[in-house]
């Protein structure tokens, strides 16, 4: 074996070949710092490991399904590359500046319309790592920074859709994404990796950090019992006054669960004229409110009289009025009125409390 391949890693068989487990990422309550580290935008997307084969292009999702089919202007952009190539980045779809996920979504579900949407709605292949080069062969024990710098020159007359992600050293430019490209671009957070480090099929070597604000929520149900939490699910008043599902939170540590059933109480019969008011929301809440494609079924819970204000912590994934990520709870706020919680205006106004 030549010494490339020995500094390659490269296996008996020289081909990567697919499905390859991606390389993941930790999550951490503050950025990491440090000589070695790079760090990069955290996209809101659908991670992506993209094979250019001798008779075409395979685009592969985080857990290995097939979405070629999904994205022919990206296998189209892809297509240019020399035979060989594997990349890894994140397929994400602009909205007016922003990255938009749900328009990212209706990719799955657009049948007919699916190149209609592929031409107004146009995605993009944000890259981050090469894996194998042209030829294909593999870099996997290459440094990121080498690995980093062939994908530069990879891409040098590659057509527009297949982007480059930035990266810097600098802390002043990390805090410069977080504070100003959450808002107008969309963006997670970020990623922290070392750059000597090599890629590791399936590992978490990385660092992500989520963006993340204090704000508030009405507990409309719970999980578990009344008298003993697992998790909260989230709402929000219209400007009609209705209560709005926005969301459920991580499970509850044992001293939350304990302060929050102590101020939870059941739901009361309303009447309006005479006649009974349902519930805020159905039970069991139906899947397609909940977004947990791994979980289709009905979520089952105890409906709760919506008179409890709840401090959670959220990230910037706020669409259709819905945290589309589990939400982390802080504390129950006993003193604060329901008409104090932040109205749902639109999608940015509900999620930073305007």
């Amino acid at each position: 074996m030549s010494p490339a391949r020995r500094r390659a890693g490269a296996a008996a068989d020289p081909v990567l070949r697919r499905p390859v487990a991606p390389m993941l990422a930790t999550p951490v309550d503050a950025v990491p710092e440090g000589p070695d580290l790079i760090h990069e935008p955290k996209w809101d997307g659908w991670r992506c490991i993209a094979f250019r084969e001798d008779d075409g292009v395979y685009l592969q999702s985080r857990a290995g399904r097939n979405l070629t089919t999904y994205f022919p202007d990206v296998t189209r952009a892809v297509r240019t590359l020399p035979p060989g190539v594997v990349l890894d980045g994140e397929l994400i779809v602009w909205q007016r500046g922003r990255t938009n996920f749900a328009l990212l979504q209706q990719r799955i579900t657009a049948g007919r319309g699916l190149l209609r949407l592929a031409h107004d709605c146009p995605a993009h292949y944000v890259l981050f790592d090469l894996l194998a080069d042209a030829g294909g062969e593999q870099i996997l024990g290459l440094p990121l920074s080498e690995r980093r710098a062939r994908l530069e020159q990879l891409l040098v007359d590659a057509p527009p859709q297949l982007t480059l992600t930035p990266q810097t050293t600098d802390m002043r430019e990390v805090w410069d994404w977080l504070t100003n490209w959450t808002v107008a671009t969309g963006i997670e957070g970020v990623v922290s990796k070392r750059l000597a480090g090599r890629y590791e099929p399936g590992r978490r070597g990385w660092w992500k950090y989520r963006t993340r604000v204090t704000t508030e929520a009405v507990a409309g149900g719970v999980t578990g019992s009344l008298r003993n939490p697992h998790t909260v699910l989230l709402g929000r008043r219209d400007r009609w006054g209705r209560l709005r599902y926005t969301g459920r939170t991580h499970p509850l540590s044992a001293d939350q669960r304990e302060d929050l059933g102590r101020v939870l109480s059941p739901l009361r019969a309303a009447q309006r004229r005479g006649a009974p008011v349902p519930p805020p929301w159905p039970e069991p809440l139906p899947a397609s409110w909940t977004g947990q494609l791994d979980r289709p079924e009905p979520l089952r819970y105890v409906q709760v009289e919506p008179s409890v204000v709840v401090e959670i912590e959220a990230d910037v994934a706020f669409e259709h009025q819905r945290w589309r990520h589990n939400v982390r709870y802080v504390r129950a706020l006993p003193g604060v009125s329901v008409y104090d919680v932040p109205l749902l205006l639109g999608e940015q106004e509900g999620y930073y409390g305007a």
